[in-house]
């Protein structure tokens, strides 16, 4: 990967705030179907959480059992990751690049939002990266929004004031608002398609092996605004498409 990518948390204020969220509302949604794909699909515990930010993902794959190395591109939050996990291995990749993780080397490569911040005509290098990473029988999971997250209001998010969202394209940036956090600055994403990503995917040799759109229940301890009618993200478990482990 030769591309520089930037981080839309890379500063003080955002690190904090994005650093005290867990699980709540609509974030819940995107990791309760975590466990039981891994368990699913993958075998070995040797991980790395790419764009790990403040450690969330990082934390979240510790408590599986999966020794895992989270990167980032920004200091500022690995900062935060470090102090709230001392003992975690948490290292910067300031130019983007993974040379120092050998190839074929990881059962699992979690990338839990990263790929929303990245710009479309990059992402296909960072996809090529990480599939060179991945052992015969790895797999690699990207956790991205759904185009609809940009168009509707969630119970953690808002995108109301950016109706501009609604006509976007594949590549275009769209915005949105965080309600779980006190810093409603708008985050600006890069709008992928499910047939964008998959295209992405096919581009370097990566096949999609399960694909989740998780919803919202009436039985969740949640007030649910859009999630029961519309998956705000999809999980894709990805695994090499050629090589020696029967994979088509």
């Amino acid at each position: 990967m030769t591309e520089t990518f930037r981080n839309v948390y890379d500063d003080v204020d955002r690190a904090r705030a994005y650093a005290d969220l867990e699980f709540p509302g609509t974030y819940y949604l995107a990791f309760r179907d975590l466990p039981e794909l891994l368990r699913r699909h993958v075998c070995g515990t040797r991980a790395l959480d790419f764009g790990c930010g403040t450690g969330r993902s990082t934390r979240f794959l510790q408590n599986l059992g999966f020794g895992v190395v989270g990167v980032d591109v920004s200091e500022i939050m690995l900062d935060q990751a470090r102090g709230r996990d001392p003992h975690g291995d948490y290292r910067l990749v300031a130019d983007g690049t993974l040379a120092e993780f050998g190839t074929g080397t990881l059962d699992l490569i979690l990338a839990a939002f990263t790929f929303d911040n990245i710009p479309n005509q990059a992402k296909a290098s960072a996809l090529q990266e990480l599939r060179r990473l991945l052992a015969v029988d790895g797999h690699l999971v990207l956790v991205v929004s759904s185009p609809a997250i940009y168009w509707h209001e969630w119970a953690s998010f808002s995108t109301q004031d950016y109706p501009d969202n609604s006509r976007a394209r594949d590549g275009d940036s769209v915005r949105i608002v965080m309600l779980d956090v006190p810093d409603r600055r708008p985050v600006v994403d890069i709008l992928c398609s499910d047939a964008g990503y998959r295209e992405l995917f096919a581009a370097v040799d990566l096949c999609v092996l399960d694909a989740v759109r998780p919803l919202g229940s009436s039985t969740d301890a949640v007030q649910w605004v859009s999630e029961t009618r519309i998956p705000p993200w999809t999980l894709y478990v990805l695994g090499a498409a050629t090589g020696d482990n029967g994979r088509e």
